[in-house]
């Protein structure tokens, strides 16, 4: 039987090996270490940030301890991600995809949590379906879009990848979660355009996407919450106090950052707490006030770094798969980083997307950091063994 490309240099043992032989086997010098170096940068750059914001709650550590923990184990699932031959996934892609959308659906019945139906209570750890689905979504299409690269331009084909999409994309938006289900959107376009699907389709998608979300909004399934972030969008002044209060409080937070910031720990809309979820969703709010435009670029550099990386190891990549798996990574951080750092500043709705390795949050933290690890491992397998 004929390896997929790709995969001829690698022994077809290495999953089974025990941990030592396995790192042991992993190439090192061939590591994209400016990946790494950006990806853990900003993990302890958020572990920073999130106790900067919290330091005020009581108890003081309870976010910081648990970032740390969440952080080490992303850490060890990075490395994991690392560690195997990312063709080996291609097998198991349904079942991953499948396991998703049974997530998806078993969290409905778990209590909701402001309204919204996002996560599995479990006594040591509340994992959120969704952050897997995105994953799951990635793994599944970049299996498709290999497997059918030359008939992707097919208007079968392409509904059936769409398809694959919408599912956990439906699912999500019952959570309800618009950020999520938006980001989901978005990987299924850049991995189709990718993928060579034809500008016509695209168009026709686009077209049909924009009439779905006006029939949306004529028939209001949008929650009364979601459509008043999107009039403050349009109108920032028409509710201060309730639903423009984030958006308002967030832009004088960056603001009053000015150049270099008002200095870390000293963040006066932070420490008084005007900033809500300002350890999650709008934790870009707290770097802005307490480092200033200087710290917003240092932060904006790493992820710049990281995408700038991975895009690489997307057009290097020795195979199909590995090069849509990297697109749809880089997809979901660019998207993930845009619409949290603009909806901070008032330039993109508020949907409350967390920014990547930054808020706080253990799924996902653990799941950005596998995305890392099998960029890392595609950058690894770019190169024959030996070289």
């Amino acid at each position: 039987m004929m390896n997929r490309p790709g995969t001829a240099d690698f022994s077809p043992g290495l999953v089974r090996s025990k941990p030592k032989e396995l790192i042991q086997r992993i190439p090192l010098r061939k590591i994209d270490r400016l990946v790494l170096f950006s990806a853990l940068a900003l993990g302890i750059f958020g572990i920073i940030m999130i106790f900067s914001a919290t330091r005020a709650d009581i108890p003081s550590t309870f976010y910081l301890k648990r970032q740390v923990v969440f952080f080490i184990l992303a850490v060890l699932v990075m490395i994991l991600g690392a560690g195997f031959d990312y063709h080996k996934i291609m097998p198991y892609s349904k079942i991953i995809y499948g396991a998703a959308l049974f997530l998806l659906l078993i969290v409905m019945l778990f209590p909701a949590r402001g309204g919204a139906h996002r996560w599995i209570t479990l006594w040591f750890f509340d994992p959120q379906p969704s952050e897997i689905a995105k994953v799951a979504v990635i793994i599944m299409l970049a299996t498709f879009t290999s497997d059918h690269r030359m008939e992707i331009g097919g208007n079968k084909e392409l509904l059936q990848a769409v398809a694959i999409a919408l599912v956990p994309m439906f699912l999500i938006f019952l959570e309800p979660d618009l950020g999520v289900a938006l980001a989901v959107f978005v990987i299924m376009v850049g991995m189709l355009m990718v993928g060579g699907a034809r500008v016509r389709q695209m168009v026709v998608l686009g077209a049909g996407s924009l009439l779905a979300a006006v029939g949306g909004l004529e028939l209001h399934f949008l929650k009364s919450y979601q459509l008043s972030r999107l009039l403050v969008f349009i109108k920032p002044d028409m509710d201060p106090l309730h639903a423009g209060y984030n958006l308002l409080q967030s832009k004088i937070a960056i603001g009053s950052g000015q150049l270099i910031g008002k200095g870390l720990f000293r963040g006066t809309q932070t420490n008084l707490k005007f900033i809500p979820e300002h350890h999650t969703d709008f934790i870009f709010s707290v770097v802005g006030e307490e480092l200033g435009f200087i710290g917003g670029m240092i932060l904006l550099a790493l992820f710049a770094i990281l995408l700038w990386r991975a895009f690489k190891i997307a057009l290097t990549a020795r195979d199909p798969f590995g090069t849509m798996l990297a697109v749809g990574i880089v997809m979901m951080f660019f998207f993930q980083l845009v619409v949290n750092v603009g909806m901070t500043m008032g330039i993109m709705p508020v949907t409350g997307v967390p920014l990547p390795f930054v808020s706080y949050g253990g799924s996902s933290l653990l799941i950005n950091f596998f995305c890392v690890g099998l960029l890392l491992n595609i950058g690894i397998r770019r190169f024959p063994q030996g070289t």
